[in-house]
Parts: structure tokens; C-alpha cells; sequence
């Protein structure tokens, strides 16, 4: 066991160091974050529309007409969710290289768009429409392709402005006015690439640059974030991470949420469109709400309940009472840092067992069709168990399934909290026979 631990000290964690502190990443990570609330809105609204025997109560044409006044709530939030990571990441990235990061986020948002193609193909007769931007280039199809524009122009925009190649106003001028010009000649720098690759790209079999990402790097990446194999990986390098005191979520997500939240966008778009099969099994949800997140990354709701029933030492039992409230919410620094699990030999194993074993089994029940994958509406993290389930599936099977998953966790982690506590136990009875 020593000698595993000093060579994972000695050669993951200064990667994982790196993961954490790259900029691109940490940038990357606080864009997705700027959506959040504008997410959480549209997913109360979907929830709302999609309520079990709502047809029963309202009728077929007061459902259909409840969903379309609804849906202006998501399709103004989830479903665009790329043009708000484009602006995060021009903003954030900005403030970091300390330039005008409005200015930043404008151009980040304005380089996509001239990416983009403001034309649809409707009706049978494959009639192409001008003069309208596709919404599903808006959301997974173009999360891309955003994400690549969004770095790109904010990079090419931050050296313009320190090179000070810029218009330069006299004092006096007003303050905004004089932000204005400075950013002139950066902004139609940039945009003008930006155009000129648009123009390239029109040239080429795939006509422009979202068929030709989507095709040729999101398909496959997305093929293979939603496989069980890459999955089993993340889950397994989140749990290490944490076992060493770093933030597992943090590191893993920052570079595979790009992924799994195109998946979350292609299994939303598909539920709203009434398909009878939603696409993808793994998405940023089935992550959330199925593996990692069941009272916190490790599950530990299931470590606090198992504690209460075989706990005979002070120090569990205060431990649990301690750790359960906060645990409810998926909150679980308390057990974390209070069982330990940090750096304790002796819970290596079900923290890295228990996390993958579920993994895996609740892939397999969906896969097979017993619960219905995620639909792609976000669960806020707090929401507990059960109820998380129910809402992420929309279904009553999503919330049962976590119930098992979390006697799965409970049966895995007893035996060694049984042995921990005997331990507790034993060296509290030693200290007050010697008081005695």
C-alpha cells in the first residue's frame, strides 16, 4: 500500500495538480457555472410541463396548450445553453489576462455566430430558409464549435489589446466611450479571422465549420464519453482524486463536461421532441444524480446511515449525527474529512469499489430499459435522493433506482466500517480503563 501511495504522489499528483490549476479548464469550468441558474430555471418548467397525469387532469388540449406556453422557458435557456458558455469563456478568460472582459465575452459571442449558419432546411422538398440561426446550433450541435471560438477569439483579442494596438482617446472622453474605441481595432481584427474562416470552410464538402467539428471531433468524443469503459475511468480518477485531498469533481469535470453536457443537450432535445428513446445513457446527470452525487461524491449518505446501525464508538456516532444533516444535501466534507477518508488505507477500497459498482449496474438497468436514461433537465445538487432521481428520469424508477443504489453502497462499505468502529471502539474503552 506504500508503495502504491508514493507512486501515485510521485506521478498523478502533479498532474492532477496541473488539471486543477490549468487556466483553460478553471475557465471553462466557471462558463458552464454561468449558465447554471438560467438551466435550473428551464428544467423547473420542463419538470412542470412533463408532471404525471397532467392529460388526465387537463385533457390532451389543455396539456398541449400548458406545453407550449411552458416551453418558451427552456427553449430560452437549456436550449441555447452553448451561446452562454461562448460568452462565459470570453469574459472569464479576459478577466484573467486583466483586459476589458465585456468587450471579451462580446467578441467571443460575435465569433461564434459568424461561424454559424443563419440558414435552416425545411419541408420535404429540403428548402433552404435564410436569415435564420438554427436553434440546435445553439445548443449540443454547436457545443463545440463555441467552446473553440469562445478560447480562440478571446486569445487572439487579449494580445491585440496588449500589443496596444489600439485607438487610444484623450482625457476627458467619456469612460465608456474610450473602452469602446480601444476595443475597435482588436474586435474587427478578430472578426474579420473569424469571417475568413467562415469563407474557407463555405468551400469544403461539410459547406462549414459546425458539420465538420461535429462530424469529425464531437461525434466520436461523445461516442466515447457515453461508453460504460471511459465512464468507469472518470469515477475511478474522481475517487482517487479525493482520496488524496483533491477536489476528484473538480479535475475530472473540467474536462469532461464539455461531453457529457452535449449529451445532456442531445437527451433534452430529444425528450422535448417526444421521442419514444432518448439517445445516450451517460450524460452530465447520469454523472450528478446516479454516481457520484448520491449525498455527495462517494455516496457517503449511504456511509452516515450505515454508521447509525453498526456505530458502538463515541467517536462514529458523533460522527454521523454530525455528518447527516449536512449529507441530506449532498454535502459531505463532515464524513470526508471527519470518518477520514482522505489518506485512510483502511477505506481505499470501498471508496473506490462502491462508486464503480454502481456505475456500472445502474448503465446496465438502463441499458436494458428497466429505467429510463436521464432526460437531460438539471437536478439542482442539493435536491436528496430519491426526489433527484424522479425529477433527472421523470420517472418514478429513476428515484427507485437510487434507493438500490444506495443499499449497494451501504452493503459494500459495512464490513469495513464494522472493522473501523470495532477499532474506535476498543482504543475508547482502553483510554477509560486507563482514566479508571
Amino acid at each position: 500500500m506504500n508503495k502504491i501511495m508514493k507512486f501515485l504522489d510521485r506521478y498523478l499528483m502533479p498532474l492532477a495538480n496541473k488539471l486543477n490549476n490549468n487556466i483553460y479548464l478553471t475557465v471553462l469550468r466557471d462558463a458552464f457555472m454561468l449558465a447554471f441558474p438560467l438551466v435550473i430555471f428551464g428544467s423547473i418548467f420542463v419538470v412542470i410541463a412533463n408532471l404525471p397525469y397532467l392529460n388526465v387532469v387537463l385533457g390532451e388540449d389543455g396539456l398541449n396548450q400548458l406545453r407550449t406556453l411552458l416551453n418558451v422557458a427552456p427553449n430560452a435557456t437549456m436550449a441555447i445553453m452553448t451561446l452562454f458558455a461562448v460568452t462565459g469563456i470570453g469574459y472569464y478568460l479576459s478577466k484573467h489576462y486583466k483586459v476589458e472582459a465585456i468587450y471579451g465575452a462580446v467578441i467571443s459571442l460575435s465569433s461564434f455566430l459568424i461561424l454559424t449558419p443563419f440558414n435552416v432546411i425545411v419541408g420535404e422538398t429540403a428548402q433552404t430558409v435564410g436569415g435564420v440561426i438554427p436553434v440546435e446550433r445553439l445548443g449540443a450541435k454547436g457545443m463545440f464549435v463555441g467552446i473553440i471560438a469562445g478560447f480562440i477569439s478571446t486569445e487572439i483579442y487579449r494580445k491585440i489589446v496588449q500589443k496596444k494596438w489600439v485607438i487610444k482617446m484623450p482625457e476627458g472622453v467619456p469612460d465608456a466611450v474610450s473602452k469602446s474605441f480601444s476595443s475597435l481595432i482588436p474586435a474587427v481584427f478578430t472578426l474579420t479571422i473569424f469571417l475568413v474562416i467562415r469563407t474557407a470552410f463555405y468551400y469544403t464538402p461539410w459547406g462549414n465549420i459546425h458539420d465538420f467539428i461535429y462530424t469529425s471531433i464531437q461525434t466520436p468524443l461523445m461516442a466515447l464519453g457515453d461508453g460504460l469503459v471511459a465512464t468507469l475511468i472518470a469515477i475511478f480518477f474522481i475517487q482517487l482524486f479525493w482520496f488524496f485531498g483533491l477536489h476528484g469533481q473538480i479535475i475530472v469535470n473540467s474536462v469532461l463536461d464539455p461531453i457529457w453536457g452535449a449529451l445532456s443537450l442531445e437527451n433534452f432535445e430529444a425528450f422535448q421532441a417526444g421521442a419514444e428513446k432518448l439517445p445516450h445513457i451517460v450524460t452530465k446527470q447520469f454523472i450528478d444524480t446516479f454516481t457520484v452525487g448520491m449525498g455527495g461524491t462517494g455516496m457517503t449518505l449511504a456511509v452516515i446511515v450505515a454508521i447509525f446501525i453498526v456505530g458502538k464508538s463515541r467517536q462514529l456516532k458523533e460522527l454521523g449525527k454530525l455528518a447527516a444533516p449536512a449529507g441530506i444535501f449532498n454535502v459531505n466534507e463532515p464524513i470526508i474529512f471527519g470518518l477520514p477518508i482522505v489518506l485512510n488505507p483502511l477505506v481505499i477500497i470501498p471508496w473506490m469499489l462502491a462508486p464503480m459498482v454502481v456505475t456500472a449496474f445502474t448503465y446496465f438497468v438502463m441499458a436494458i430499459g428497466l429505467v429510463p436514461p436521464p432526460t437531460g433537465v438539471i437536478v439542482p445538487w442539493t435536491m436528496p435522493i430519491f426526489f433527484s432521481g424522479m425529477l433527472a428520469t421523470n420517472s418514478l424508477a429513476g428515484g427507485i433506482l437510487q434507493l438500490v443504489n444506495f443499499v449497494i453502497v451501504m452493503i459494500i462499505w459495512l464490513p469495513f466500517l464494522i472493522a473501523i468502529d470495532k477499532q474506535y471502539y476498543d482504543k475508547e474503552k482502553k483510554e477509560e480503563t486507563a482514566k479508571n
